[in-house]
This record gives structure tokens, sequence and C-alpha cells, in this order.
């Protein structure tokens, strides 16, 4: 994979800047996005108190709600800290996990949509495409939809929400509703190992903290995670050295 020079500034950009990246995020992930932001050079930070989340967006450079592990609480901390971070115009990353599953969820993701106005929606072919209302087959929080099935919905998606939206699966496909950028890569491994998506949610809220052009800021998060998944699963004997391995070559990562 080539990565132009446009990369190698935001990657430069996130090392100098350091942005704070707020996470309202789920249980399972906490530990693998923060690492995951840690080691580019990004700072998380990982607040979900009602009592807080408005004062910690207010000073985040940007915003990822991710509702992988749902309850009532966070709901209302998400739409708190959302519509701040829309009011100050500071990025929202909207993972939308397990969309369609359930229709808590759905109801969930349709009011975060609606009131926060997210700047990038990430998620995986089924999630993506039950936002429209469109047919799609999800097992729990997993895709079983290929990511080219979700090209038109994701189009679509982000002509109704103003949204980029960024589709992860074997090949990533990124839009604006007019424009489509692929990303191809990685490895086989990456299902294997939980919360790899999220952690593309939370890469993508470093690029965009970084980088006013929403569309290429997402591009550029999912060439990072298919560069460096592709590098880490080259030594990795399965799952568990692949996750270590992955957090080294977002840490060596050099031009």
């Amino acid at each position: 994979m080539k990565l132009d020079k446009s990369f190698w500034e935001d990657i430069a950009a996130i090392g100098s800047q350091s942005p704070l990246v707020h996470n309202i995020t789920n249980f399972v992930v906490m530990n693998n996005t923060a690492n995951a932001l840690l080691a580019i050079g990004a700072s998380p930070v990982m607040a979900h108190a009602v009592e807080e989340v408005e004062d910690m967006a207010k000073i985040s450079s940007a915003l990822v709600l991710n509702i992988g592990t749902l309850s009532p609480r966070w709901v209302e901390a998400m739409l708190l800290a959302g519509k701040v971070a829309k009011q100050r115009a500071i990025p929202i990353v909207f993972d939308p996990v397990g969309a369609g599953a359930t229709p808590y969820r759905l109801k969930v993701c349709q009011q975060i949509i609606e009131e926060c106005r997210p700047t990038i929606i990430r998620g995986n072919a089924s999630e993506i495409m039950a936002l429209i209302g469109a047919d799609s087959a999800t097992k729990g929080v997993d895709s079983t939809d290929s990511s080219e099935s979700a090209i038109e919905s994701a189009k679509q998606l982000a002509k109704q929400t103003g949204a980029v939206v960024s589709v992860s699966g074997a090949i990533d496909y990124i839009t604006d509703g007019v424009t489509i950028h692929q990303v191809e890569g990685g490895s086989a491994i990456m299902p294997r190992v939980t919360g790899m998506g999220c952690t593309s949610t939370a890469l993508t809220a470093a690029f965009v903290a970084v980088n006013s052009d929403a569309l290429e800021a997402a591009t550029h998060a999912m060439q990072l995670m298919s560069y460096a998944g592709y590098r880490a699963a080259q030594n990795a004997q399965g799952p568990g050295s692949f996750q270590v391995n992955f957090l080294d070559e977002l840490y060596t990562l050099k031009p």
C-alpha cells in the first residue's frame, strides 16, 4: 500500500499536537482503543459520567460515541457530550455497533444521528445498511454482509446525514455521498480480534482532530488500520500476538 504525503502529514500532526480524543465507548474495547491512540501520539480519555461529559467534550479535539455496551445512562451521556461538541464544531465520530440487532440499538442510533449530527459514521456493512432501513444480516454485533453490498447504503446515509460514512470490511469504503475512496489490505486475523472496528473508529477521531477534511481523515485512518494490520500479521502466531504486534506497528510507524 502506498501512503501519500497527506497521510504522513496527518501522522506528524497527531504526534505534534497530541489531540485529546474523548471516548464514550464500550467496556470491551476501552483498553484496546486507548492504547492504539497512545501509540500514534494522541491523548485518549474515557469519560462517560453524565456529571462531567459536557465539560470533557468542551476541552476535547474530537469525540467518539460508540454504543457497543448500551445503557440508558450512557445514552444520556452520549447525547449531552454530542450536543456540546456539535455546538462547538468539535468533530464527532459515531460507531453504531450492532445497529439493527435490536430495536433499542437502532432507536438510539437514530437519536444520536439526529441530535448530535456526527461528522463521520464508521461501521460494518450490516450496521450501515440498518441505519437506512435496508435489508441486512447482522449476527449480534458482527456483520454477515460484505462491505461491497453496503456501498449504495453508505452513499445514501452520507447524503441524508451530511456525514462521511466509513464502511469497514475486507475492503473498506469511505464516502461523502459522491466521492468513494477504497482501502484494501489488512489481514484475515483482524476479525478474530475483538475491538478492531472500534479501534478504527478511535483512530478516525484522532485523524479528524487534525484534518478538517473528514473524507480524507477517515480514509487515512482506514489506511493506517490496513497497513498496520498487514504488517502485524507477518510475525503473528495468532490473535494474541497479533494484538501486540499491531500496537508496535502503530508506535513505530515511519515514512
